[in-house]
């Protein structure tokens, strides 16, 4: 079977930031009574986060079970404000990993709100980084994951408004709803918090999806931006897998493929993609 491979697909520039600040963590923290802990999982991906608990790094899941003397690294996704200023109360030593395009976006909605402007955010409610982002938000806030969850806010048109988004939302869609508020709303600021490296994703996998017969995406379910990766490859039309491991897929589902596409979501290490890559091209 031919694979056609996407050269985006596996870790972003904000994941591998974060790693890279873990593992330096750990090479510090070599032979010292202090404990390497997360808050939160430190990215979405179930088998980096075995790993990581195999060497000793304990995912903390809030403030309280902290200990005076750990070390506490700052997941990819960011943390809320005040969840920060509580492990700041801890005693603990602060790694602070927030990818840096969810860092600017936190800051640009602080400053983009700072008069109490309404913050309209774009993404998922429960998802870590949107109650990070949310958190730096000066007025009001409201979250939406869809043009009919923001049509039922009933949003004032002259009420002061800040647009911005969840930094792995699809952005053709970010765009649509910004044309809309647009037409109904005098008071708009739009802010540009989606990741460039969560379009490119989309729009290499759109275009493999169209040269190939069936799309596999790799990475965890919880990882928002794989989920979307999938979502926006199926709209197509196409037949696609979304699978943590290769080992979830059935090879009788492929017998009547010749060409299959292969990409990966942004917190998926590059040893999962090339096992799949070796399974797929056995076919």
């Amino acid at each position: 079977m031919d694979v056609y491979r996407a050269k985006t697909a596996g870790f972003c520039m904000g994941v591998s930031l974060a790693l890279q600040k873990l593992d330096a963590a750990l090479e510090d923290a070599r032979g010292a009574a202090a404990r390497i802990c997360t808050l939160g999982p430190i990215i979405h991906n179930p088998q980096v986060l075995h790993d990581y608990a195999e060497r000793g790094v304990v995912c903390a899941q809030s403030p309280a079970e902290l200990q005076a003397g750990d070390v506490v690294v700052i997941r990819a996704h960011g943390i809320a404000r005040h969840v920060e200023e509580q492990v700041g109360r801890c005693g603990v030593r602060i790694v602070d990993a927030t990818c840096p395009k969810v860092k600017k976006a936190q800051l640009s909605i602080a400053r983009a709100t700072g008069h109490g402007e309404t913050l309209l955010l774009f993404g998922e409610a429960e998802h870590p980084e949107v109650r990070g982002l949310i958190s730096y938000a000066g007025g009001a806030s409201h979250v939406f994951a869809s043009q009919k969850e923001l049509a039922a806010l009933c949003l004032s048109p002259e009420g002061f408004y800040v647009l911005a988004s969840q930094t792995t939302q699809d952005k053709q869609v970010f765009k649509e709803i910004e044309a809309g508020l647009e037409r109904s709303h005098n008071h708009l600021r739009v802010l540009s918090t989606i990741c460039d490296a969560t379009r490119e994703r989309q729009e290499e996998a759109h275009s493999i999806a169209s040269h190939v017969d069936v799309m596999v995406v790799i990475g965890g379910r919880q990882s928002g931006n794989t989920r979307r990766l999938a979502d926006v490859v199926a709209s197509s039309g196409i037949e696609t897998w979304h699978v943590e491991r290769v080992e979830e897929l059935d090879a009788k589902k492929f017998s009547q493929k010749k060409r299959v596409g292969l990409t990966a979501g942004a917190s998926t290490p590059k040893s999962l993609i090339d096992a799949a890559h070796a399974w797929l091209q056995s076919l």
